[in-house]
Parts: structure tokens; sequence; C-alpha cells
């Protein structure tokens, strides 16, 4: 369906084509300098000591866990209301993931006290997700994870240059991961990211996403080497220079494209507070969000009248969306259900609704209009 209102369109213009063709001029698309660069300016923007791209941020998460020593029969604390990716990375090492629920429908990150409720002789990490590019509240996680001796990820693929107190999320456990997926705010296609102020976890990356080889065919094509070996079993988690020239380009028009989003957000803000029959998550937000989603709860409601509304707006021409099913309710995770009462409300109650950046504030009206009929 060709909708009026798309959930997400991509900031692009004539300078990504720039990016890419020059890439190609270059004879050089693989792994090479501009993925150097790329890396060296994103830890740059984050504060960061080390940044090392990857094919995805799904890899970056199971990078993130292997490099940090986590393993079979290791449990790590985690949400259901994330996308599955989160989960499954953890189960990539042989560790358990242990879900716990999410603070409210106020508040869609993980809830820290259920953390601590979870917490058994088998734990030895936390896995955060912050939601919608909205920080967790990671003072008390970190706190937490210090009192039990718990490493902690940040799954930070929404929310890339979002802060809290004073710091940029991804940095403040012990690696942060990040996902360039084409809606994320810093879209080419596919790519992510993990960061570090260690850089001996960052060395370990590097290594292991290149079939554990000690040298890389860049190196070995500018004659900077002739031979390697193989020291680790590792895997093909390599990005490409083509992406992360798109990258580049991305991340300049990231401010920008935040601080239009955080206007979008304050426009929806002020057409949906007369709705008694919503909640807008995070109106009490912390630090600074990346606004990656826009997404709403219907109250009092269920899931067969949440697609209802889903489907009077798109029969309207507006694309909708659902972040997320929850993932412990998904078959493959049946073993480790376990009651989650919020996550599941607000995964059976929640709508996204469109928000980027050439959005206009004639098509947020519209949409909140809409959105009143349905209801209504």
């Amino acid at each position: 369906m060709n909708y009026t209102i798309p959930l997400f369109d991509l900031n692009y213009d004539r300078e990504e084509e720039q990016a890419v063709l020059d890439v190609l001029r270059s004879k050089w698309v693989s792994l090479g300098p501009r993925t150097e660069a790329f890396e060296q300016e994103f830890a740059a923007r984050l504060g960061v000591q080390k940044a090392v791209a990857l094919s995805n941020c799904t890899v970056a998460l199971h990078l993130a866990l292997r490099v940090l020593g986590i393993g079979p029969g290791d449990e790590v604390l985690c949400p259901s209301l994330t996308f599955v990716a989160t989960a499954n990375a953890i189960q990539y090492v042989g560790a358990v993931p242990v879900f716990a629920d999410i603070v409210g429908y106020e508040d869609l990150t993980l809830d820290p006290e259920d953390i601590v409720e979870r917490i058994g002789e088998k734990t030895r990490a936390i896995m955060v997700m912050h939601y919608g590019g909205f920080p967790c509240r990671m003072d008390r996680i970190m706190e937490i994870a210090a009192r039990y001796h718990l490493q902690v990820i940040e799954d930070a693929s929404h929310a890339p240059t979002a802060e809290y107190g004073g710091q940029k999320l991804g940095t403040i456990g012990q690696g942060g991961c990040f996902s360039f997926f084409s809606n994320k705010n810093i879209g080419v296609g596919e790519g992510g990211m993990l960061v570090t102020n260690d850089p001996s976890l960052a060395d370990q990356a590097r290594l292991l996403r290149s079939h554990g080889m000690t040298s890389l065919s860049y190196d070995r094509a500018r004659g900077h080497s002739t031979a390697y070996d193989v020291v680790a079993l590792g895997y093909n988690y390599r990005f490409d220079d083509l992406r992360a020239a798109l990258g580049l380009v991305q991340l300049k028009k990231l401010p920008a494209d935040v601080a239009r989003r955080d206007e979008l957000r304050r426009h929806y803000l002020e057409r949906l507070s007369p709705l008694p029959e919503i909640i807008v998550p995070f109106q009490q937000q912390r630090g600074r969000s990346t606004h990656y989603i826009f997404p709403i709860l219907l109250k009092d409601s269920n899931p067969d009248r949440r697609e209802k509304v889903r489907a009077f707006l798109m029969e309207r021409g507006i694309q909708t969306s659902v972040h997320y099913p929850a993932v412990h309710r998904f078959s493959i995770y049946e073993k480790f259900r376990t009651s989650l009462p919020r996550t599941e409300y607000a995964a059976d109650n929640e709508i996204t609704l469109p928000l980027y950046g050439s959005l206009s504030h004639s098509q947020v009206d519209l949409i909140c209009n809409t959105l009143k009929d349905a209801l209504s």
C-alpha cells in the first residue's frame, strides 16, 4: 500500500549519493579507510575511547557478550519489550535470557527494581535497551550492577548521541551497541557499532569480526602485510566502506535531525494532550533522547481494539507500527516465560505513530485528528 504518510522516511539527498559515488570511484568498497574514519568520528561524537564497526547491531550485542566473557549457563537480565535480537544475542553465547518488566506505561524502559528481584547465583550481566531513544534509569542500574558484580551492556540501537546524566548512552556500561538499519536515526541499510572505553575489549572485537585473522585484506592490499595467522574462532561480521560513507554523512546530519524530531514530538504532545483515551510515554523524560519513534498506549484497551485503531489509520493513508511484540511470548522463548504484566499490556496496546525529520506540522495535525476520529 502507498501511504500518504509513511511511518518513516530516509533523510537522504545528494550528499549520500556523492559519498557512495566517491567510494565506487576509489575502487575499494569493503572494510577500509572510510570504515576507519566512521569509527573514529562515531567514537569522538560519543566521547568514548573505541568504536568497532560491524555488519549489524545484533552481532555487536553478540560480540559484546563474548568479549565480556558471558557464556554457557550464565544468566543475563534483559527486557522483553524490545526487538528479539536483544534476547537472541544472549542465546548465541549459550547464556540464558532472564526477562524483566518495564517501569510502567509512562516509562517503557527496564525496571531496575524488577531486575533486583530476578538476580540469582548465575546472573552475570544486565542488558538494557534504551527504548525509543529514551534513557533507562542508568544510575540505579549501574548501582545494582556494582553491588552484584554484574557487567552492563547497553542496547543503544535507538539512541546514537542520546544522553543520561551528561553521559552518552552506550558509554555508561562496559559496552554499547548501535544499529544503522535503514529506519534508524543513522540509516545505512544494515550496520552496527560496538563502543567501549576498554581498549582490550575493542581489540578482541576487531579480531573476532574478521575470522580471528591477524591482518585485514585492506592491510594486505596496501602492502602492509602479506601473511596472516588465525588466532581465534571468529566470524565474518565486517562492515564496508560503502555503508561507512553513508554513515559519515548521516552522522553529520544527526544533530539537526534530532532537533527536528524533538520539535515534532512537542507538537504531537500539544495536539494529543486533550485525548483521555491514550497515554504518551516519556513525557517526564530523563536526559536527552534521539526521539527514534513516537509511541502511544491505548488506555483500558486490548489487542483487538488496538488493531481496529491501526486499521482506521491505515485506511486513511497513515502507516503505523508496533514496538514491540513481547519477546518472552514468542514460541522460541516458551521455556523462559515469566509474568511481566506491564510489558504484556504495553505490547498489546502500543501504537507507533510516524516520526521523521521531513514530517510536517500539518501532517502531525492530520495524524492526531485521524487518531481522535479512530478513538471515537
